[in-house]
Order: structure tokens, then C-alpha cells, then sequence
């Protein structure tokens, strides 16, 4: 089960288990927090899609950190004016857990997929084993 989630004023797809970045939430680490703004849920081939938001649907998630993204660098120049402006900024994020999803399809949770070997993210992509194989042939 997914989730297409509004925080931020950005979009993302979430599954039980996964973790993401988001823009700087006021909240303590460790501290559950509960998303509504749900945009869409989908099950197996079932798809339920809001207008503009799923009612009933919520996305619950567990702060794990805060902290700043890389440096991005502005650089402002005017030609043949001797003119140059150098800026930097890092922008705050925090890191979630996605540890629910309930909707009217159901409910999914973090723990029942790690139980089942069913985690959001595979330790090894599938096309690097296959690379590996040929090339020991």
C-alpha cells in the first residue's frame, strides 16, 4: 500500500517503512506525528484518489532527525561592472519514518512488512546481480 502525501508545499510518495526528507517540521525527535493531507492511497490495483484530498485517509510517521541539506551556491554578476555577489544556503529538513497508512482501503504498517521481508527499499538493485553473473562467465 502507497500514499501520496502533501507536506511542505510538496509532494511524496510514501510506503509503510520507508524514510524521507521534508521540508523542517516544528517537532521534537522521536515525537509521532500524524499527516491528513493525503492526496491519493493505492492498494494492489486499487486506486483511490482524492478531490482534492482522501477522506478518512491519514499517514502517521516518526520524527528521526533534523538537519541542513548541502550548500547551494548563488553567484550574481554583471558583465563589464565589476559587480560579483557570491551567496550560500543550506536549507532545514527533517527526516520521517512512515510507520502507517490507513485509508478506507485498509491499513498497512511498518513493522508487518519488515516481518514479512517485504521493506520498502531492497539492499542490492536486481540489475547489478545480473551484471555480476556475466561478468564471472
Amino acid at each position: 500500500m502507497y500514499a501520496v502525501i502533501k507536506t511542505g508545499g510538496k509532494q511524496y510518495r510514501v510506503a509503510a517503512g520507508d524514510k524521507i526528507r521534508v521540508e523542517q517540521i516544528p517537532a521534537d525527535i522521536g515525537a509521532e506525528i500524524t499527516i491528513d493531507q493525503v492526496l491519493a492511497v493505492g492498494a494492489g490495483d486499487q486506486l483511490s484518489v482524492g478531490a482534492p484530498l482522501v477522506s478518512g485517509a491519514t499517514v502517521s510517521a516518526t520524527v528521526l532527525s533534523h538537519g541542513r541539506g548541502e550548500k547551494i551556491r548563488i553567484f550574481k554578476m554583471r558583465r563589464r561592472k565589476h559587480y560579483r555577489k557570491t551567496q550560500g544556503h543550506r536549507q532545514n529538513y527533517t527526516e520521517l519514518f512512515i510507520g502507517r497508512i490507513a485509508s478506507a482501503l485498509g491499513e498497512t504498517r511498518a513493522d508487518a512488512q519488515a516481518a514479512a521481508g517485504q521493506s520498502g527499499q531492497s539492499a542490492e538493485p536486481a540489475e547489478s546481480s545480473a551484471v555480476a553473473t556475466m561478468a564471472q562467465e
